[in-house]
């Protein structure tokens, strides 16, 4: 496709899954990288993951709520037991998460060996469909996130790691279905990195939202100009936001 070809109205329900994603997962993934438990979202989300193709081979044709439903309620029993691995287990809590992740990873491809379809369902989970998301799919994902956002501004400062659980695997819940693993965890994490240095919050915050949708608008242009696979180049394109703004941030932030 060329420029003379391109259809604005093709990115437009893509960008806005995008939006969507990144209101909650921007904040969370401050807050992930405050923690210093950098793999958590990618273990949660394979644990959604894990939820998903449970549902899916063992439950036939289940309708898209009950197998959200599934993937909440393993999401949510992935994040109480980091939560009480934190709490037992700190000193060795990151290799403890990436043993989750693992397990739910191989997990998943188990359970996905028991599908005739298994390869797209592994694909669709990995690397998303966000260009192919439909109205019903935002209009779902934006009811769960509303409620999550107000919770999560009212009430973080209190000091609550229950909460940060809960709403991050919630979030990453609905995120996994409509963007894949992939390009959750780099919307959690390379926002996050490149304000990592900003010690205003509200500019730290604003600033991470603007990499991410840097990041997502030049992915997901590039994907439908040259044909590639949208999760996979929005990646490299939210990197190529961090490389580009960071050295303008520590600049900015050295001469203060």
């Amino acid at each position: 496709m060329t420029w003379v070809d391109f259809d604005l109205m093709l990115i437009v329900p893509a960008f806005l899954a995008g939006i969507l994603v990144l209101s909650i997962h921007v904040p969370l993934g401050q807050e992930v990288l405050k923690r210093g438990i950098i793999f958590i979202d990618i273990a949660i989300a394979q644990i959604a993951a894990l939820g998903v193709i449970a549902a899916t081979i063992f439950g036939g044709e289940l309708a898209p709520w009950k197998i959200q439903l599934f993937a909440g309620l393993s999401a949510i029993t992935g994040a109480l037991i980091v939560y009480y691995l934190e709490k037992t287990h700190s000193s060795i809590l990151e290799a403890l998460i990436g043993l989750i992740f693992v397990l739910a990873a191989s997990g998943g491809l188990l359970l996905a060996s028991y599908s005739a379809h298994s390869d797209a369902l592994l694909h669709g989970l990995l690397v998303g469909q966000i260009l192919w998301v439909n109205s019903g799919q935002l209009l779902w994902v934006a009811a769960l996130y509303i409620p999550l956002l107000l919770i999560w501004f009212n009430f973080r400062g209190k000091q609550r790691p229950m909460l940060f659980y809960l709403v991050f695997s919630l979030a990453v819940t609905a995120s996994v279905q409509l963007i894949g693993i992939y390009l959750v965890f780099a919307s959690l994490i390379l926002p996050a990195l490149a304000s990592r240095k900003i010690l205003n919050s509200n500019v730290q915050l604003w600033v991470s939202y603007s990499v991410g949708l840097f990041g997502y608008i030049l992915g997901i242009i590039a994907s439908i100009l040259f044909d590639l696979p949208t999760g996979a180049i929005t990646v490299w394109s939210m990197l190529l936001a961090v490389i580009l703004i960071t050295p303008l941030i520590n600049k900015r932030v050295c001469r203060k």
